[in-house]
């Protein structure tokens, strides 16, 4: 009821006490009007919870037997609840192990009946990231609530500061992480790179079956790269399909490429001696034709081929190498020219 989860909460303090002693450990709160004695779940360091009494008065031999036999069954049924847990998800990374080796046979003879029809129906792998282990854990929690209330069966491998997922494609898993990315992104907008603790960055596959999964082990490392850098809680891969690919290239050792490439043709036209970037920029948008490129600039085509041999000369490259054309033209979409 309400009333005893704003109970519980005035108790935060005193629990947090009773934590840092070695179980078991007790402790009273309260007068003889409104008293609450706390019991530690747990043993040794290794305090799980604990389990708060509220009574009139001190507790009687009959009613301290009884509390003292729920500490004991509250403990042993979370140290076995602790070990359950511990054990699925070994065994989820065993399972997923196989799957990433392209044996889904055995994946699905040592899972059993654990997970359902999950290994046999398209689902999406996720990869979430997050400078705090809370982070993960906080989405862990929504992927699994949603899982539960729908029926759907997940497989979640905690994996350092990573948490590894197979969800149900269209499942209510991948509804709910779809919804806590949009809500972080929402609350906590930040430039590329600049996550913060409490975030979670989370990259997802396309839908893929039991025999794809290493592919899509790849998809997801890929879009979950792609969201560091373009600074979103979560991005799938059918994304990086979609749209530009300049966005993807939006990083330092690109930009420091491109500047490096373009630098001398930069300083040559500083010095006056003819616009080669933009004679460079003209001449790739129209596909190297002349009479196009050079109409577009408002000059004679041998003023414009002049000024291409130029452009090979100080790079010391060729532009009839389709490398040389395609690094020219990137290089011109992500830098910003001097003085801008």
């Amino acid at each position: 009821p309400d009333w005893a989860a704003r109970r519980a909460a005035r108790l935060t303090p005193e629990v947090e006490r009773l934590r840092a002693r070695p179980a078991p450990a007790s402790m009273v709160v309260g007068d003889t009007d409104d008293r609450v004695e706390l019991q530690s779940l747990g043993t040794g360091r290794r305090v799980r919870g604990a389990l708060a009494v509220g009574t009139g008065a001190a507790l009687g031999t009959a009613e301290r037997y009884a509390v003292h036999s729920a500490v004991a069954l509250l403990t042993l049924t979370t140290a076995r609840s602790r070990a359950l847990q511990g054990a699925e998800q070994r065994l989820g990374a065993a399972v997923l192990r196989m799957l990433l080796a392209g044996q889904p046979d055995h994946a699905r003879a040592v899972a059993g009946d654990l997970y359902g029809g999950l290994l046999d129906a398209p689902f999406r792998l996720l990869i979430a990231e997050g400078q705090d282990p809370s982070a993960t854990t906080l989405l862990a929690d929504a992927l699994d609530t949603a899982a539960d209330r729908s029926g759907e069966t997940l497989l979640m491998v905690p994996e350092g500061e990573r948490l590894l997922v197979l969800a149900a494609d269209g499942g209510a898993a991948v509804t709910a992480c779809q919804a806590y990315a949009e809500a972080q992104d929402e609350l906590s907008p930040r430039e590329p790179a600049a996550a913060q603790e409490s975030d979670v960055v989370v990259g997802m596959s396309a839908p893929a079956g039991p025999v794809a999964v290493s592919a899509a082990y790849k998809q997801a490392e890929q879009a979950l790269s792609v969201a560091r850098r373009r600074g979103r809680a979560l991005v799938e891969h059918a994304e990086l399909a979609t749209g530009s690919v300049l966005p993807l290239l939006a990083d330092d050792a690109v930009r420091a490429f491109a500047d490096g490439m373009l630098r001398a043709l930069y300083e040559h036209d500083a010095k006056g001696r003819g616009d080669l970037v933009a004679s460079v920029r003209a001449w790739l948008s129209h596909h190297g034709q002349w009479d196009a490129a050079a109409a577009d600039l408002g000059v004679h085509r041998h003023t414009l081929r002049y000024r291409m041999r130029r452009v090979e000369e100080i790079l010391g490259r060729s532009l009839d190498d389709p490398d040389v054309r395609m690094e020219l033209w990137l290089a011109l979409k992500v830098t910003t020219p001097p003085g801008q």
